[in-house]
């Protein structure tokens, strides 16, 4: 399904006044783009501080550096506390790196909390992380599971415990006072653009006709479960990319699902030798569905510790930054990406019109608490007009807004803009 057509579908949603009806429909993706990807890594065997700088810098700006000139994406990572000697965490580094680390929080760059690690197995660890960056304003809104880490929510797939009311590691009230409203808890799809149709057609390929059939199988397996009732796979099904879930004590929070479409299965090539493949496989599709995905990743597992990113790697980065630059997807952050699906798909519109001025309002959704200003960024609607259209948020007037020319569609249309986010001189 295009962008377009997306946004028709759901133009039901719109709650004319009483006045003369005007034809609005939100766009699925922000204008002019087709889809929206985040690369989601967990930080894992990552060898030291300095290569995950490197990789940042260079997804993240144009600068010369290690794989030559930077990309200009827009990228964050993961960050834990409590690990063993020899991975890179907070509380192994020194005094300039958890000043680095946390200037990379508050810019966004580091914008998930990939549990507390594995070193974490008490509520008191917990709230000695949480208090640290209370400390330093630097805010978290996204967890994502590690590997078994005990300060896992959920007891099926990473068989955590931090969720768990009794537990010696339960902190999930602390957390979630905190902030975090995101959550991973392990689901992974093989299919590649989420919040539109779910297509297995892609999923099977002829040169590996036995991997990607078992991959097949386990994603149609996920499918019908879901239909049952599944729990665990409940968000396949339907597709989607995050939904509202309860926690084990109770707290409700945005469970979301990552994707890696290789032809071997949601484990295989979720490194930085594989992502090269990964991409190939996984941006024609997601652009020709007109959806949005987070990629399963990490980037720290390459084949040599000091650079990780395999020369494919680099190749397909660089092919994904062409399409940004082409205005064909958008690559962001995780939390950014959720973030605005949360605020946009969840939005209202109510629409007034005199003479030939149209006045669009939009109604946020604050069921478990307002979205941030910047999670309406790119916030897109067709309009027949947009010269003569203007757009407030809850009452308040909008002072800068786009007005776009036909896209794909055939029609016009008005955004907000889409602000990058600045990475630090560091």
């Amino acid at each position: 399904m295009s962008a377009g057509a997306a946004a028709v579908a759901i133009t039901q949603r719109q709650a004319p006044l009483p006045m003369a009806p005007v034809e609005i429909a939100r766009r699925l993706i922000p204008y002019p783009y087709r889809a929206m990807l985040a690369i989601c890594s967990d930080l894992d065997e990552t060898p030291d501080l300095d290569t995950y700088l490197e990789t940042l810098r260079f997804l993240n700006t144009c600068a010369l550096g290690r794989w030559g000139q930077g990309l200009g994406l827009e990228t964050g990572d993961t960050m834990y506390f409590d690990m063993p000697p020899g991975h890179l965490s907070y509380w192994n580094t020194d005094d300039r790196g958890r000043a680095t680390i946390r200037t990379l929080i508050q810019s966004g760059h580091i914008d998930c909390l990939h549990s507390f690690g594995d070193l974490t197995t008490t509520r008191a660890q917990a709230a000695r992380t949480l208090d640290e960056l209370d400390r330093h304003g630097c805010r978290l809104e996204t967890w994502i599971a590690h590997a078994v880490a005990p300060s896992n929510f959920g007891g099926d797939i990473m068989r955590g415990a931090g969720d768990q009311i009794g537990s010696p590691v339960y902190h999930a009230d602390l957390t979630y006072a905190y902030g975090i409203r995101y959550v991973w808890r392990g689901r992974v799809t093989s299919v590649a653009g989420q919040e539109v149709s779910r297509d297995l057609r892609g999923t099977f390929h002829s040169r590996h006709p036995i991997a990607s059939t078992c991959t097949l199988a386990k994603e149609l397996t996920k499918g019908v479960l879901s239909r049952v009732g599944s729990r665990k796979y409940r968000l396949h099904a339907p597709n989607r990319l995050l939904d509202l879930a309860q926690l084990r004590d109770g707290h409700t929070v945005y469970e979301f699902v990552r994707a890696n479409p290789h032809w071997g299965g949601v484990s295989r090539g979720d490194n930085a030798t594989g992502l090269g493949t990964v991409l190939d496989l996984t941006v024609p599709r997601l652009i020709a569905r007109g959806g949005a995905s987070i990629l399963y990743t990490h980037l720290g597992k390459g084949a040599h510790a000091r650079r990780p990113l395999a020369p494919a790697t680099v190749d397909g980065l660089r092919r994904l930054a062409q399409l940004q630059a082409a205005g064909t997807i958008l690559v962001t952050t995780t939390r950014r990406l959720l973030g605005y699906w949360r605020a946009t798909r969840d939005t209202n519109w109510c629409v007034a019109s005199e003479g030939d001025h149209v006045r669009l309002d939009v109604r946020t959704n604050q069921s478990i608490g307002p979205p941030r200003r910047r999670d309406l960024d790119g916030l897109t609607f067709y309009v027949p007009n947009p010269a003569s259209t203007t757009m407030t948020i809850d009452g308040a007037p909008v002072a800068i807004v786009r007005r776009n020319a036909s896209d794909q569609s055939g029609r016009g249309s008005i955004s907000l803009p889409w602000t990058r986010l600045e990475f630090p001189e560091l």
